[in-house]
C-alpha cells in the first residue's frame, strides 16, 4: 500500500469514527439537557445498527466496485454493480422490522366502533371536525404501516431519506477516490517529467563536452607546429579544463566562481594561441555574490566568439563581461566577425542549439537570451536567475 492509499484509508477511517462517535455525543447531549433521562447504551447501539448497512455498502463500493471505474475504466460494470448494491440495501432496510412482527393486526370497523359503517352517522370533515376526535377517526384510510407491518419500498420518508444519504455517500466516496488517484497520477507524471528532463540535460551535456574538447584539441594541434613550447602550456591548461568538466560538469549546479575560473582557463588557453592578433577584453567583477548556476553554460558563447570572431586579415576583438542586476546574472559576449559567410554557421551550430535547449529545460521562460547579428559584429546577451549557496 503506497502513501496515497494510506492517506485515503485514514480519511475514511476518521470519517466513520466521527460518525459512530456522533451517536454517543447525541445521546449524551440529550441526557445532559434533560435530567430525567439517563445515558443509555442501548440507544447508542440502536443508532450504530442503523449505520452498519451504510458501512457495509460503503466498504463494498470502496474496495470492490469503485476501483472498476477509477482504475480500470469499466463504466457499465460499475453502474450495474452499484445499482445492484443500492437495490439490496433498499430491500434490506425495507424488510419487516422485528418490533413490527409481534404487533396486533388493525381492528375492523365493527371492532373499533361497535357498529357497521352503514349504521354510523357520517364523519364530520373539514371545519366541523371536533378537535377531541381520536386520530383514527380524523385520518381514515389504511394503516400507515400496511396490513402486515411492512413499510412500502419507496413510500416511507425514512427509506427515501436513507436512499438519498446512501447515494450521496457513494458519490462522495467516488469523488475522494478520484481525487487521490489524480494526485497520485500528477505526482507520477511530475516524477516522469523530472527523469526525462534529467536525461535530456545529460544528453545535452554529453554533446557539449565532446564539442568543446574537439575545438580545444584543434587549437592545440595548431600550436604544435607554430610553437611547441606553447603547445605544452596549452596541454596544462587543458588538464585544468578537463578536471572541471569531470568533477563539476556532472552536477546540476556549481558555484559561480568555479565556472568563472573555468572560463578564465579557457581564455588563457586561447591567448596562448592567438597572442596579440586578437584584442581580448574580460570584465568580470571579483566581488560577484556566491551563487549557483548550471555548469558550462557560458562556454559555448565564448567558443563561438573565438571560432567565428578571429580574422587573419584584420584586427579582431572579443569582449566578455558579467554583472549582477536585480538578483539576476547578466552575461555578455561580443566579437567582431571574421568573414560574412560565417553568419549562418554562428546561428546553427550544435553548441548554440544545445545551449538554447538547456536554458529552456532549466529555466522555462524565466531567462532572457538576445542575439544581435550585425554585418561586422556578433553580440550575445544572456540573463538568468541565480540560486544562493
Amino acid at each position: 500500500m503506497n502513501k496515497s492509499e494510506i492517506k485515503e484509508s485514514l480519511a475514511y477511517l476518521c470519517m466513520w469514527a466521527l460518525l459512530f462517535l456522533s451517536a454517543i455525543i447525541s445521546v449524551y447531549v440529550r441526557t445532559t439537557h434533560d435530567t430525567s433521562l439517563t445515558f443509555n447504551w442501548d440507544e447508542v447501539f440502536m443508532m450504530w445498527r442503523t449505520f452498519i448497512p451504510f458501512l457495509a455498502v460503503f466498504l463494498i463500493h470502496n474496495y470492490a466496485i469503485a476501483p472498476l471505474l477509477v482504475y480500470k475504466k469499466k463504466g457499465w460494470l460499475y453502474v450495474g454493480l452499484t445499482l445492484a448494491a443500492v437495490v439490496v440495501f433498499q430491500l434490506y432496510t425495507c424488510r419487516p422490522r422485528p418490533e413490527m412482527q409481534g404487533r396486533p393486526q388493525p381492528l375492523s370497523h365493527i371492532e373499533r366502533h361497535g357498529q357497521p359503517p352503514s349504521d354510523r352517522p357520517p364523519l364530520p370533515v373539514g371545519k366541523d371536525m371536533p378537535h377531541d376526535m381520536p386520530d383514527l377517526q380524523r385520518q381514515p384510510g389504511p394503516h400507515p404501516e400496511g396490513e402486515m407491518g411492512m413499510p412500502p419500498v419507496f413510500g416511507e420518508q425514512r427509506n427515501l431519506l436513507a436512499l438519498i444519504v446512501l447515494t450521496l455517500m457513494l458519490g462522495m466516496n467516488l469523488g475522494v477516490k478520484q481525487y487521490f488517484k489524480s494526485a497520485k497520477d500528477a505526482k507520477a507524471l511530475a516524477e516522469l517529467e523530472k527523469r526525462n528532463l534529467e536525461q535530456q540535460l545529460e544528453y545535452l551535456k554529453y554533446q557539449i563536452n565532446p564539442h568543446f574538447f574537439m575545438n580545444t584539441l584543434n587549437n592545440i594541434h595548431a600550436l604544435v607546429d607554430i610553437d611547441p613550447e606553447e603547445a605544452k602550456n596549452t596541454i596544462l591548461e587543458l588538464s585544468k579544463l578537463m578536471r572541471y568538466v569531470l568533477y563539476e560538469g556532472a552536477k546540476s549546479r556549481v558555484p559561480l566562481k568555479r565556472d568563472i575560473d573555468f572560463l578564465q582557463h579557457y581564455i588563457s588557453l586561447m591567448r596562448l594561441r592567438y597572442t596579440d592578433r586578437v584584442s581580448i577584453s574580460v570584465d568580470i567583477p571579483s566581488d560577484l555574490p556566491d551563487c549557483l548556476i548550471p555548469p558550462m553554460l557560458f562556454i559555448t558563447f565564448v567558443e563561438n566568439a573565438f571560432k567565428h570572431g578571429v580574422s587573419y586579415k584584420k584586427a579582431s576583438t572579443i569582449d566578455i563581461g558579467m554583472a549582477m542586476k536585480n538578483e539576476r546574472l547578466s552575461f555578455t559576449c561580443r566579437n567582431s566577425k571574421a568573414e560574412i559567410e560565417h553568419q549562418e554557421g554562428q546561428q546553427g551550430g550544435v553548441g548554440l542549439q544545445n545551449t538554447r535547449q538547456r536554458l529552456q529545460l532549466i529555466y522555462g521562460h524565466d531567462y532572457s537570451l538576445e542575439i544581435c547579428d550585425n554585418i561586422d559584429m556578433y553580440e550575445v546577451c544572456l540573463e538568468i536567475p541565480v540560486y544562493q549557496e
